[in-house]
């Protein structure tokens, strides 16, 4: 019994399997091409990362310094993404890195990377609802319409300073409450419909950020940029004990490093293009195109317009909440203020959208392998091609959190899921050409293996960047994860069914 437990855990799903799987009619619909799925990741990528994240992270973590930290964590990126890309090409159904765990380290690995990837969607949705929030209220009162405030936060907010949750008067955030379930009704609707919404949202923040940089760079200033890196180069902790760099009072790492394992966050998005590679007309050149095309647009324009904003305004002034908009103020252009203001309720709204759209579509992949009911998450609606009982179920989770949790823990919820993720994609790549060398590869990651452990690497530098209380939330997420995978998971296997005969043994 044990040694038939232990191969369940760690056989791999075959290839063959998993493209046997793209047939029959619980499958979803070819309908997206290049520009749709670049979109995707653009749309996933621009948003909260430019509208909320800089300003945090510059006044507090990394000063001007901060244009390198992206510099880092493109880099990074940019490894995981050749990865994402080799993998996104063989093997075309949904499910993104748990797929590819699965086909590389076996069932119990894949569990845990799947169950990371909806913590990584689910959290960063909450998030991102939270931040449209603040914007969406900030447009609507240039109108002289104002939420009673009753309505407007979660009910508590988490002080920094002394590392507790404290109220706040309100009892919900109801317009990011409401935001969601908008969301959720359009991604049931169908993925064309979503992808075309999402493309009219990335024009409108795309010619916003363009416009940013080019109105911005008329007012920047120099000497905004000395010192250049007021917290140090690195900010590189090991659990809470400082390694290499500055930390503040309560331990959490500052400098160029410590801000690109903040600002990561804004990165999060290309990954999800992958999860759509079932949906995509050719995957086999479309979503590698997605990937890096998405990836390098949106480096070059968070690097521009980090050096616009640190340059008008110095670092210790931005306003860490809504720092594009209000380094526009602070310089003399409130004209400005208002079409910012504009601009980013549809870049986040973007973001959500496809944040909200990737969940569902690894939920769907672990249903297919038996680890979750199938009757709810692995159900395709016979009219819009869409898992929509899962996607309706998100939507319940994720507006339940943003209407009542705060963006900061939210926040760190987020960077080390997705940081962890990567690692999982580049070691798999490894593995995967050492197993099955002969495997038809229509795009294949340069350099290997250099790449993929550089990949690696890159990403456990910036995981061991966070604050400890990053790693010990992940480890509570997982445990609960692997309360269900051991209760219910196993016993429902797919892999089960073969490894005891009652399948074809020639699959596994």
């Amino acid at each position: 019994m044990a040694e038939r437990l232990k191969s369940q855990y760690f056989a791999r799903k075959p290839l063959s399997l998993l493209i046997e799987e793209m047939q029959g009619e619980n499958r979803l619909r070819r309908v997206l091409g290049p520009v749709h799925l670049s979109a995707l990741g653009i749309g996933a990528i621009i948003g909260a990362g430019i509208f909320v994240v800089t300003g945090e992270a510059a006044h507090n973590v990394a000063g001007p310094a901060l244009m390198l930290s992206y510099v880092i964590a493109g880099i990074t990126c940019i490894f995981a993404a050749l990865c994402y890309a080799e993998f996104a090409a063989m093997v075309p159904v949904a499910g993104s890195a748990y797929t590819y765990a699965y086909a590389t380290m076996g069932e119990l690995f894949a569990w845990i990377i799947g169950w990371d990837l909806i913590l990584e969607y689910c959290v960063s949705s909450a998030t991102v609802a939270t931040g449209w929030s603040g914007y969406f209220q900030d447009s609507i009162s240039k109108l002289g319409i104002h939420i009673p405030h009753l309505l407007t936060e979660s009910p508590w907010k988490y002080d920094v300073t002394t590392g507790l949750m404290v109220r706040t008067g309100s009892i919900l955030n109801l317009p990011a409450v409401l935001i969601i379930l908008v969301i959720t009704v359009v991604l049931v609707k169908g993925i064309q419909e979503s992808a075309s919404f999402n493309a009219t949202m990335v024009a409108i923040k795309i010619a916003a950020v363009l416009f940013v940089i080019g109105v911005g760079s008329f007012f920047v200033l120099k000497t905004n940029w000395h010192p250049f890196a007021p917290f140090g180069w690195s900010g590189l902790s090991f659990f809470g004990h400082a390694v290499a760099g500055q930390a503040d009072p309560s331990g959490k790492p500052l400098g160029m490093l410590a801000g690109a394992a903040i600002i990561f966050f804004a990165y999060i998005g290309f990954d999800s293009v992958s999860t759509h590679t079932e949906e995509a007309k050719n995957p086999q050149r479309d979503v590698p195109i997605g990937i890096m095309a998405s990836l390098v647009v949106c480096t070059f324009l968070y690097i521009a317009v980090v050096a616009v904003l640190t340059g008008m305004v110095r670092f210790d002034q931005l306003d860490v909440n809504a720092p594009v908009s209000m380094a526009f103020k602070q310089r003399g252009l409130g004209w400005a203020e208002g079409i910012i203001a504009t601009a980013g309720v549809a870049g986040i709204t973007s973001v959500l959208l496809v944040m909200m759209l990737s969940g569902p579509r690894v939920f769907l992949a672990m249903a297919r392998d038996g680890l979750l009911p199938k009757g709810v998450f692995g159900v395709v609606h016979p009219k819009y091609r869409t898992p929509w009982k899962s996607t309706i179920l998100i939507g319940v989770f994720v507006s339940t959190m943003a209407g009542l949790l705060p963006i900061g823990v939210l926040l760190q919820l987020t960077n080390i899921g997705t940081l962890f993720a990567f690692v999982i994609v580049c070691a798999a790549v490894l593995i995967m050409r050492r197993k099955y060398p002969e495997t038809e590869r229509p795009f294949r990651c340069p350099w290997v293996p250099v790449v993929p452990i550089l990949g690696i690497g890159c990403c456990l530098l910036l995981m061991f960047s966070l604050p400890v209380a990053n790693w010990w939330r992940m480890f509570g997420w997982l445990a609960f994860g692997m309360g269900i995978y051991f209760f219910y998971g196993r016993n429902h296997s797919v892999m089960k069914h073969y490894l005891a005969g009652e399948g074809d043994r020639s699959q596994v």
